[in-house]
């Protein structure tokens, strides 16, 4: 089951994930997942170069995700350029020290990664295409997880030579959570040692989708000239100083062969997840180009096939047939299907027609602090939304006046007059929280469904070098959490230190940095602590009484009931069941029971850590008619906790990274033994073309630091 996430980079290329639960010797690890930071989203365009509202159908709102250096910054600028949206094209870590477009922040060009997602709007053969460029490093991985929560389709973008890797499954698995449609695009053709077929074979066989190419390269490497689209069969060469000008013609002689068996191939995969193709199929009937395309698209937008494209971002080849799939083959808003609970938890479905003949009903999916204030990024999911309106947070139940509309492009921004279903904007003075609900209607009480959010997993202290720059270390801190909630901060009694968590070391190291660079507060860190966890081995009973007398009304509340530990499935819950019956504890006291239970459980006897992994069965009490509270029940249920933890069998929790390595094949013994001298578990090895792979499982406190290229 994987569950946690984390990449470093060192001497080669090494990545590692944690992603399952695993016992080493008295030490359990426990359930963490990971995610990125903060973004700036793009929206739709609504009206068409002729002013009209632009129809549904020709929309489209994808994300483009992936591992690490995989190329997704360089092919959405190279999209932006032939889209007309940007005039000259510039590299992620280019000599001219300007930049991609999309990477606008400064640690980014610095860094040459994605830190935030960015995004943009453009218009491709007179549809409105929104893109949103995520982080592919895991330490971000919640900018990932936000954008695909509002995104309708995805482009999975593979390396040519790395294949499937460790971040790979992590967005494979974000893109299932959510049920997005996606294409995948296999890049870097040109690089020494691409093979699309292997990792073709690895898409199947470790992510398990039933993929086909719908397009094979003309030549590897430095020999990539173009590449054959197997459903119009024809060979696409990419002409020009830039190969903005493609151009077709007929499939070389050599081949000819090989064409044949991939359009075999893919017309098979397609007829497996397709009936009007299968049967066609079965027939043994060769479809039509239309018929092929109608097959692709209805499997691809219910998830049962992924086309695979192919191509060079860097070498400007494969970009404007990628394009022509996603108007092809990915969903426009209406044929993706949104609801709502409602506040009896029944699902109401939005409905995707772009008018007024529904109320408006939106979710906020992301914050920035940005120039004017807070900007708050909405997807639109019903309804018309105008400037100058008020819309209400169904949340708080605060009723707040839009007063700015804008769409993004990077960190460039547009005003419009309104948004309707289906598009993506950005609102200004908003005060809200991720994951909230607006609505046209006060008393329409829907909420969509929210955006998953994993827990940190790793702290560490945190101060200003200067006692004078608290007030912008305050400031800086106070923006930073509420713009990314995966980095957290919380004073520790005991040290009298703040003590900042995240995802990783790169995800503090870089607010450190912003800390310096955007409001002139240099920080001083301690080092990195992994987030344990404390949970019971066996279960332990609780039976007591808080009784408290001090003239006038008492204070009276006696708690019974058993804690258990849970499977190693849930080493990360917290759970609470009401089984009293009768009036010993009355109903409405039970919330006060759950409270001081859960409060108690933030601080566990053994090293102060949370307990979880743990059920809290509350099966009986008594109560005063005069002196019963919810102070009292709540004190009661604290000094349970307290009472029961000194008779409890308790286990500490860690941890346990799954390890991938991969380098080069006169490094296999120093990393072999690196891992062995960590007390890593090898689980097993494999390699190819000059590289080899070693999967592990270490724990994640050893392994911190392996990031700075600490290798033995």
């Amino acid at each position: 089951m994987r569950l946690l996430r984390s990449i470093w980079s060192g001497a080669g290329q090494h990545v590692v994930r944690c992603t399952r639960l695993q016992s080493i010797g008295v030490t359990n690890s426990y359930r963490m997942g990971q995610l990125p930071r903060v973004c700036q989203y793009s929206t739709t365009s609504t009206n068409g170069e002729d002013g009209e509202l632009t129809p549904v159908e020709r929309i489209r709102n994808i994300g483009i995700s992936a591992h690490i250096d995989s190329g997704k910054t360089t092919l959405t600028e190279r999209i932006l350029f032939y889209t007309g949206k940007i005039k000259a094209m510039h590299e992620v870590k280019g000599k001219d020290n300007v930049g991609a477009t999309m990477d606008s922040m400064e640690l980014e060009r610095q860094r040459g990664i994605t830190i935030q997602s960015a995004a943009t709007y453009l218009s491709w053969k007179d549809t409105n295409i929104n893109i949103i460029d995520t982080p592919g490093h895991v330490d971000f991985t919640i900018e990932v997880e936000r954008a695909l929560r509002v995104l309708d389709g995805a482009v999975l973008v593979l390396c040519a030579v790395g294949g499937v890797q460790s971040q790979t499954f992590t967005v494979n698995r974000q893109m299932q959570r959510y049920r997005v449609p996606c294409l995948a695009f296999i890049n870097k053709l040109d690089r020494g040692n691409a093979n699309p077929t292997r990792v073709m074979n690895q898409l199947r066989a470790k992510l398990k989708h039933n993929a086909a190419f719908v397009q094979i390269p003309i030549g590897l490497e430095k020999e990539t000239k173009g590449l054959i689209d197997l459903i119009e069969k024809r060979a696409v060469y990419f002409d020009g100083d830039y190969g903005e000008t493609v151009r077709y013609d007929t499939i070389p002689d050599h081949l000819q062969e090989e064409v044949d068996s991939r359009r075999k191939e893919l017309i098979e995969c397609v007829s497996n997840a397709d009936d009007e193709l299968g049967e066609l199929f079965l027939e043994e009937v060769e479809p039509t180009t239309e018929q092929l395309k109608a097959g692709i698209r209805r499997s691809t937008l219910k998830r049962a096939f992924t086309p695979v494209f192919v191509g060079t971002a860097l070498k400007n080849k494969g970009v404007q047939p990628l394009l022509d799939g996603v108007l092809d083959y990915l969903p426009n808003p209406s044929e993706v299907d949104n609801f709502a609970l409602d506040e009896n938890e029944d699902k109401t479905q939005m409905s995707p027609l772009r008018d007024e003949s529904h109320p408006f009903v939106s979710l906020a999916f992301k914050l920035e602090a940005g120039r004017f204030g807070q900007l708050t990024y909405i997807r639109v999911y019903q309804g018309r939304l105008s400037k100058g309106e008020y819309i209400h947070n169904t949340r708080t139940g605060k009723r707040v006046k839009v007063s700015r509309l804008v769409r993004m492009h990077a960190d460039k921004m547009e005003d419009v007059e309104d948004v309707y279903a289906g598009d993506i904007c950005a609102l200004f003075g908003i005060d809200c929280a991720s994951g909230d609900t607006f609505v046209s209607q006060p008393k329409l009480q829907l909420s969509m469904e929210s955006i998953h959010i994993p827990e940190p997993v790793i702290s560490l202290a945190i101060k200003p070098e200067k006692n004078t720059d608290l007030e912008k270390f305050s400031k800086g801190i106070h923006r930073f959490t509420r713009e990314d909630p995966t980095f957290t901060i919380k004073f520790d009694d005991d040290s009298k230190e703040s003590i900042v968590s995240g995802m990783g070391e790169l995800h503090l190291e870089i607010y450190a940095q912003r800390m310096k660079n955007e409001y002139a507060c240099p920080v001083i860190t301690g080092k990195p602590k992994v987030a344990f966890r404390e949970t019971l081995t066996e279960p332990v009973a609780f039976d007591y009484l808080h009784k408290k007398q001090t003239g006038g009304h008492g204070q009276y509340g006696r708690v019974t009931g058993i804690m258990e530990p849970i499977g190693a499935d849930c080493y990360t819950k917290l759970e609470f069941e009401d089984e009293t019956m009768g009036t010993n504890v009355p109903k409405q006291y039970i919330p006060s029971i759950e409270k001081g239970f859960r409060e108690a459980c933030e601080k566990g006897p053994m090293i102060g850590q949370r307990m979880t992994g743990v059920v809290i069965r509350v099966q009986d009490g008594m109560h005063h008619l005069v002196d019963s509270s919810d102070l009292a029940f709540r004190l009661a249920a604290m000094g349970a906790y307290k009472e029961a933890m000194q008779a409890a069998k308790l286990q500490l929790l860690e941890p346990i990274m799954t390890v991938e390595v991969t380098a080069p094949d006169e490094f296999q013994a120093v990393v072999m033994g690196s891992i062995n001298k960590r007390s890593g578990i090898i689980l097993g090895t494999g390699g190819g073309d000059g590289y080899f792979t070693v999967d592990a499982e270490v724990s994640n406190g050893i392994i911190l630091g392996m990031g700075e290229g600490n290798i033995p």
